[in-house]
């Protein structure tokens, strides 16, 4: 029987619209077991980045990478800050259809949480949040890892997902951490993978209808663009894994 992990590491980008369904899971499970979860960040913006184009920590503001750059300040406040930041900053985004990355947002969301919406400010005026978004991201990369949600385990494991998009509740949560979790046991098994149908494709799209409005970038996934057939418009809309 596989042992259950106190602590998990989560690795997120505040854009992506699944580490954001998987968030939601994973603080049930927490909910409902006492584990603990570590949140640390991983950059699409890095890992998809075009040849010649600038790195997000060389742009004065950058969408995800400036967010999270407000999380790891939380973070060395408590995890408990910037656990509630990113569920904040992910509803804000994922589900409410808002901008977290403008900067006026971003100050909006810290002073409805309690925060000082000065912390925005300071995130980027010290040069040292980003070193912690690059450290986080550099130690997915250096697992071969390419996207979120990313999760380390205590004896070291690295996986990718689970990727959904309804994330469970309840007795069903759990029965994925055990199946997240068993996945373990087997160190060479590396993928396990449902192909997405047209009716996915659809479904995924109008789950993900408020972020793909309040978005300001295309999306890329390992060197290609990501497109879904929108309910609304029917028109291709970018998204990233």
């Amino acid at each position: 029987m596989t042992t259950h992990p106190d602590f998990v590491d989560f690795h997120f980008d505040v854009m992506c619209p699944y580490a954001y369904q998987t968030s939601r899971w994973i603080r049930e499970v927490r909910n409902l077991t006492g584990l603990t979860v570590n949140w640390r960040f991983f950059s699409l913006e890095e890992i998809n980045r075009q040849e010649g184009k600038k790195h997000p920590w060389e742009r004065e503001w950058s969408y995800g990478w400036s967010m999270m750059r407000i999380g790891a300040l939380l973070r060395r406040r408590s995890m408990t800050d910037v656990d509630a930041w990113y569920q904040r900053a992910g509803r804000a985004l994922h589900v409410e259809g808002r901008k977290p990355h403008e900067k006026a947002v971003a100050r909006e969301l810290l002073e409805e949480l309690g925060f000082d919406p000065r912390l925005a400010d300071q995130a980027i005026a010290d040069p040292t949040t980003s070193d912690e978004v690059l450290s986080d991201h550099q130690r997915v990369v250096a697992a071969s890892g390419y996207g979120v949600p990313t999760l380390f385990f205590p004896d070291g494991q690295c996986l990718f997902g689970p990727v959904l998009i309804d994330p469970p509740t309840g007795d069903a949560a759990l029965r994925l951490w055990d199946a997240v979790v068993a996945w373990t046991e087997f160190p060479h098994l590396y993928e396990l993978q449902r192909p997405k149908t047209p009716a996915d494709a659809q479904r995924i799209a109008e789950t993900f209808r408020p972020y793909l409005q309040a978005r300001d970038w295309v999306s890329i996934n390992r060197g290609e663009v990501v497109t879904f057939a929108s309910p609304a418009h029917g028109q291709p809309a970018a998204d990233e894994p």
